[in-house]
């Protein structure tokens, strides 16, 4: 990948209506998916009353996140790329198909539209804790690293090879499902050791 690819952006890009209506696209994506995500955790949680985490636990939150980030990548691919993930908006970047200041509004739009999905889920549950992400019990803080570098990766490469390369054909259309089903995927394999973070 050539370097001159990457660009930092004209300043005003930063206000242009294309910019603000891509990044509120990115805001409710990720208010929708961390929503639905998460509201799911919170579901379980209420349910088994906060027990511990079981295998039919895990495959519903894995189910709920495939599912939500499905929708949430859909309505959003026309306007913004549909990334929800600030990982996804740095890789965008990386590969010169959005400039810095660009992907700076969307980083900014995605830590809102959590930080609000989980106001509202706390509001809207009679304020009930939101899940947090914790290591189990014998999973270090490497294995961790490891397991969050390759579910990233994979999401990153699975998003670059369905939805953003331009060789790919046909194979766009199905590129929201591609990229719900690997952090489905993603879940169920790293749910029980770092929380699939």
């Amino acid at each position: 990948m050539p370097l001159r690819n990457i660009a930092v952006g004209r300043p005003e890009e930063a206000t242009h209506p294309d910019a603000l209506k891509a990044a509120l696209a990115e805001f409710i994506s990720t208010l929708i998916f961390v929503f639905a995500g998460s509201g799911s955790g919170m579901a379980f949680n209420k349910l088994t009353d906060n027990g511990a985490t079981t295998p039919s636990g895990l495959v519903s939150a894995s189910l709920a996140h495939g599912f939500a980030l499905f929708v949430a990548v859909s309505v959003g691919a026309n306007i913004s790329g549909g990334h929800v993930n600030p990982a996804v908006t740095f890789g965008a970047f990386v590969g010169g198909n959005i400039t810095l200041l660009r992907g700076i509004l969307y980083w900014i739009a995605q830590l809102l539209g959590s930080t609000v999905a989980c106001l509202l889920l706390k509001f809207a549950t009679g304020d009930l804790g939101v899940p947090a992400f914790a290591l189990s019990s014998g999973v270090g803080v490497s294995n961790a690293l490891v397991f969050e570098i390759v579910m990233t990766f994979g999401l990153v490469y699975t998003v670059y090879a369905t939805a953003v390369d331009p060789k790919r054909g046909s194979l766009g259309t199905i590129a929201p499902l591609a990229i719900g089903l690997i952090v489905a995927a993603n879940i169920l394999a790293g749910g029980a050791f770092d929380g699939a973070s």
